[in-house]
């Protein structure tokens, strides 16, 4: 090895690497040029190149420099522990980039019926979506998503209507003294519970999710304001007044 020599200009144009990050990697001793001419420019020899080469195999798979430092210069450094540990980043990155992309396709879909969208509702929308995937697990919420395609968008908006004209009947009789345990609102307690279970889907799992999230955001948080915490407890009454 070592008949082969190349300047850092023609090292960069052949490997794509800048100029600036082979001055780098001699600045911090990761690949110092095996010699250098009288009026000290760069060369690199065949060795140089293969060092450069494996550098760049290491980079491209997200080890840190410091990494690759110890990985060639260290026989007893367990490369397969840092390949797993990279597997690892590398899968919660997967992960990460699907939840963004059902993300974005669901505000995409929500908004696709909207003339115009402001940035408030598109940050609400993000709200929602961010506090809906902290209680449902991504295969409740595919459950969910293709539950509404089946549903339709007709009778999604239906369902919305019968809720909030049930909470405001409820915020009515409560207004009035009405007993909770009473006929009258026991039966917006069952309405409550079918609309509920329409909305899961009859999915137990995902019911409990749903009263999880009830159970520790405020109700009005939880419900985009649609209905407040003392509105909640006297439906809570009533469906226990059920069992």
């Amino acid at each position: 090895m070592g008949a082969i020599t190349l300047k850092v200009g023609e090292l960069a144009k052949q490997t794509g690497v800048s100029v600036r990050t082979l001055h780098y990697y001699d600045e911090i001793n990761l690949l110092s040029p095996s010699h250098r001419t009288e009026a000290g420019y760069r060369l690199y020899d065949e060795s140089d190149i293969i060092r450069l080469q494996q550098i760049v195999s290491l980079r491209q798979i997200g080890f840190s420099l410091e990494e690759i430092r110890e990985c060639l210069e260290q026989r007893s450094f367990s490369v397969e522990h840092i390949i797993q540990l990279h597997s690892t980043r590398l899968r919660e990155q997967i992960q990460l980039s699907q939840k963004l992309l059902y993300r974005l396709e669901t505000i995409a879909q929500t908004m696709s019926s909207m003339e115009t969208v402001s940035v408030e509702a598109l940050i609400e929308t993000i709200e929602v979506m961010i506090m809906l995937e902290k209680y449902y697990t991504p295969e409740q919420l595919e459950t969910l998503k293709q539950r509404q395609e089946v549903l339709g968008e007709e009778q999604i908006q239906q369902a919305q209507a019968d809720w909030q004209m049930l909470i405001e009947q409820a915020r009515t009789e409560m207004a009035k003294g009405t007993d909770p345990t009473s006929a009258p609102v026991k039966a917006l307690a069952r309405r409550s519970l079918e609309l509920i279970q329409a909305f899961t889907g009859g999915d137990p799992e995902i019911e409990q999710s749903l009263n999880q999230m009830y159970q520790q955001e405020p109700p009005d948080v939880a419900s985009r304001g649609a209905i407040d915490a003392a509105v909640m407890e006297y439906l809570d009454r009533a469906r226990a007044a059920l069992e």
